[in-house]
């Protein structure tokens, strides 16, 4: 039977349940009202963007051991399919029981908290569900007042409705703090137990449930019988709420804690390099702040450890150090000479976060820039080769002289004694030659981009100098075939899908000939075994330049040291200074100390990696003659030999010991003297043709041919006839 709409409304005009009807509708009304306000009010709590989880990023070597994190909370976001069940189920049973059938709120445990808070006049007890906590962990504080509650359970509803249980318990545990700056629980199944999540144990499981109510307080490395009773809470939870049985309870119970701590321990010798790794992440590669500490990136990097720890060991000998004061400081970098990859380096000697790091400074060069400057590119052009004779003589240009070191000038020199002893005047007479413009622009190829237009760049003396790194890339044009390569750091980048987003490119650019590179190799071996880089000990292959700049303040005392060379297989600089520059702080030793600093680390390094004993000289180059030294001969002797038919003299002297000189026999005669022949590498020579009725005197002089020049004539010896 219907109802008219006449007939219903006396009929309820008449019913004397008119005023409860009415109550429970409106009732209906406002709670239907009041809880869509509430899913509104949620939805301006929610900020899904905060969803998006700060994830650290993990710096690791090639065989992916972790070396360092970069993070403002420490976190590895793992989904819900990599934490196991019973490990959800400790939370769950400890933290909120009835999960899996609330809409958000427990509106009992609730009610219960609010009842004890109003008894204490004070908030003092939570009634939090997990999506409560989540909500307040991601978009609200911890301040315990009636309006931040308030907003948890808009949120909470609001969540509830939109994002599913499991979501909400994979945010939830990859957001709870477990103390020792560790959030999310992966980073602490690695932190407490040095495996993944998905490897726990249900007593470990429930041990990290444990944690949330008191990171600090229940610390299980710190209190571990605190830690002990409160996980043993947690598993008569899950007794009490069907997740384990009272047999498997009572076992969990009785056992130990057992930690396997796999915090990594510290390096320092490693921060300097890592943190070289984070500048060439945010020039090179573009990574933001935000990317780099948020982002959950996994970086993947050259260092050679064994040699970054061995160096950085090195660097704490203070004999290595001598100095007016303490504190003089230094640097260490050594590059892959084939690859550009940066396998160690140190910014100072005992570097920290935060520090200066040196190896980005810029300094004085001295000496071990006329390789660059001068030397290479003048072998670039045809009128050059290593045994070029340069002017080695005290001279002015404009209002600059430059002075030898020993203030001792041979006049002429080959430049490959001259870059041996490290001379100056040489070295700028022979930029004044090649011009300035012209070293630049190989200096440019190099990616040294000089303000300076004079010619003490030949010696190194520049405005604002040169860095480290700047040096082993324009050194490894000698070591590899005349080519430059971006040193660096950083092999790969991977983005928290671990997805690989950028790699090194290691591209190279042709700077020298490969006989120009070859030539300078053979040229700065000498300079370690026989010339300035001689201090030290280090038996295998070498190539290298030293370098010192004096001191504006303390004359005759040195401001920078440097050491800078390659092996076959790196290549390599050490500096050492003051960061103070003034009357009080300089060195009381000059290039000697990185040197022999740079050839210890070196022999510690082959004890392990076995560094080659030789360069091999590349194909299609020619090999560089060492270079001879002519001897003094004063012992020649002549007598005539008379004969049937003919009258010769025969004369004999002692050789030096390189058979490649040239010995030039001549006989004095009224005006110039007559050249007789040439001999090479011995010590007799007949003449013919000899008149038995006049005495003839005859002498001989060394001649070098590599340089073309020849040496002291011998002592002269008269030849007669004895009648």
């Amino acid at each position: 039977m219907e109802w008219k709409k006449e007939e219903f409304i006396n009929w309820f005009k008449e019913t004397k349940w008119k005023w409860p009807i009415l109550f429970v509708v409106a009732l209906m009304f406002l709670s239907i009202i009041g809880y869509y306000g509430l899913l509104f009010g949620g939805k301006q709590v929610v900020d899904e963007r905060l969803f998006v989880l700060d994830e650290a990023t993990t710096i690791v070597d090639e065989e992916g051991q972790e070396l360092g994190k970069l993070y403002r909370q420490n976190r590895i976001v793992v989904p819900i399919d990599q934490v196991p069940q019973h490990v959800q189920h400790s939370f769950i049973a400890i933290e909120d029981s009835r999960f899996y059938d609330h809409a958000g709120v427990d509106f009992k445990a609730t009610l219960r908290a609010i009842y004890r808070d109003l008894i204490a006049m004070k908030k003092v007890e939570g009634g939090s569900t997990i999506t409560q906590q989540l909500a307040k962990n991601l978009f609200l504080t911890n301040d315990k007042t009636w309006s931040r509650k308030f907003k948890e359970i808009m949120a909470s509803l609001y969540l509830e409705r939109n994002v599913s249980k499991e979501r909400i318990l994979q945010y939830y545990l990859n957001t709870i703090y477990f103390g020792e700056g560790l959030y999310g629980i992966e980073t602490a199944s690695q932190y407490f137990f040095n495996k993944p999540a998905t490897k726990l144990t249900r007593e470990e499981g429930a041990l990290l449930a444990a944690l949330p109510k008191g990171p600090n307080y229940y610390d299980p490395s710190e209190h571990p019988e605190r830690a002990k009773e409160r996980r043993n809470i947690v598993i008569q939870r899950m007794n009490d709420t069907g997740y384990l049985t009272a047999e498997e309870a009572v076992k969990l119970q009785r056992k130990a804690i057992n930690l396997e701590l796999g915090n990594p321990e510290k390096k320092p010798w490693l921060s300097s390099y890592l943190d070289m790794v984070v500048k060439e992440a945010k020039n090179e590669y573009e990574l933001s702040d935000e990317e780099l500490y948020e982002g959950g990136y996994r970086i993947v990097v050259g260092v050679d450890e064994n040699i970054q720890e061995i160096s950085y060991n090195a660097m704490q000998n203070d004999q290595f150090y001598p100095g007016s004061k303490p504190g003089v400081e230094g640097t260490f970098l050594l590059m892959d000479e084939k690859t550009g990859v940066i396998v160690a380096a140190h910014g100072a000697r005992d570097y920290k976060k935060g520090d200066l790091n040196r190896i980005f400074v810029k300094q004085q060069p001295g000496s071990v820039m006329k390789p660059l400057a001068v030397y290479g590119p003048a072998l670039e052009l045809d009128e050059y080769e290593p045994y070029s004779l340069l002017v080695d003589q005290k001279r002015s240009y404009g209002d600059y002289t430059p002075k030898n070191y020993d203030n001792r000038y041979a006049g002429s020199i080959s430049m490959y004694e001259a870059l041996m002893q490290s001379k100056n005047a040489p070295a700028v007479w022979l930029l004044n030659e090649i011009g300035i413009d012209y070293s630049k622009n190989y200096l440019s190829k190099m990616d040294m981009n000089l303000s300076e237009n004079g010619l003490g760049i030949a010696l190194g003396g520049l405005s604002e100098g040169v860095t480290p790194i700047d040096l082993v890339k324009a050194y490894r044009t000698f070591a590899h075939k005349g080519e430059v390569i971006e040193p660096h750091t950083i092999l790969q980048v991977y983005n928290d899908e671990d997805e690989l987003v950028s790699h090194s490119s290691s591209k190279t650019k042709q700077v020298f000939k490969p006989q120009t590179a070859w030539d300078m190799t053979r040229m700065l071996e000498s300079v370690v075994k026989d010339g300035t880089g001689q201090q030290g000990s280090y038996e295998k292959a070498l190539a290298g330049k030293t370098g010192s700049t004096q001191h504006q303040f303390a004359p005759g005392k040195t401001n920078d040291a440097w050491f800078v060379g390659y092996t076959p297989q790196y290549v390599g600089a050490v500096w050492m200074g003051y960061d103070e520059i003034d009357k009080e702080h300089y060195l009381n030793g000059g290039s000697a100390y990185p040197t022999r600093l740079m050839k210890d680390i070196l022999s510690k390094v082959d004890q392990t990696n076995k560094l080659q004993e030789v360069f091999v000289k590349p194909d299609n180059v020619e090999e560089l003659q060492k270079p001879i030294s002519l001897p003094t001969i004063d012992s020649l002797e002549g007598n005539l030999d008379v004969g049937a038919f003919s009258v010769t003299a025969k004369l004999k002297w002692t050789t030096g010991e390189d058979d490649r000189v040239v010995y030039r026999i001549y006989r004095q005669e009224t005006g110039d003297d007559s050249f007789i022949d040439e001999v090479t590498g011995q010590g007799e020579y007949t003449v013919k043709g000899v008149s038995v009725f006049h005495e003839e005197t005859y002498y001989v002089v060394p001649y070098n041919p590599l340089t073309k020049v020849e040496g002291k004539p011998s002592n002269a010896v008269e030849v007669k006839w004895e009648w």
